[in-house]
């Protein structure tokens, strides 16, 4: 059986989609294809790196991207993760479900080195809870197809 593809949407593919990719990964690596991309490509967060390997997982070799239209069309799942991103991602194509989850911007974090990394963390763990919630839903939303 194929697994199904699973393309998570940002607005600068450096921070939320970045860390729900590593998750994805992480979790369900042998039950999904995960990718992830931006509107924009800002570059990967090395706050975000930093706090998913924390959590132990490496993103560190991740690239930011911009939403590829073959992929897209492709995707099973599309999770956009901002509303910037819910708003401007492309048509997709009826067979595609998407989803979204809204989560704060962590790079948009004012205050001191430790405030920030405290909101990065709690994004993190926020997506994490996420993400193993979707992979647990996922035989269920498979059988239903």
């Amino acid at each position: 059986m194929k697994k199904p593809v699973v393309y998570f949407l940002c607005t600068g593919n450096s921070c939320r989609s970045q860390m729900a990719e590593g998750w994805a990964r992480h979790l369900g690596a042998d039950r999904i294809e995960v990718h992830s991309a931006g509107i924009e490509a800002h570059g990967l967060n090395p706050r975000a790196v930093a706090t998913m390997k924390e959590a132990g997982v490496d993103i560190s070799k991740h690239t930011s991207k911009t939403i590829d239209p073959d992929l897209l069309n492709r995707a099973d799942y599309v999770i956009t993760l901002c509303g910037d991103a819910n708003d401007r991602c492309p048509m997709t194509p009826p067979h595609v479900k998407r989803l979204h989850w809204g989560f704060e911007d962590p790079a948009r974090a004012n205050g001191t080195d430790e405030e920030i990394m405290a909101k990065f963390q709690e994004v993190r763990d926020a997506i994490r809870s996420r993400v193993q919630a979707f992979l647990d839903e996922l035989p269920d939303a498979a059988d239903s197809h």
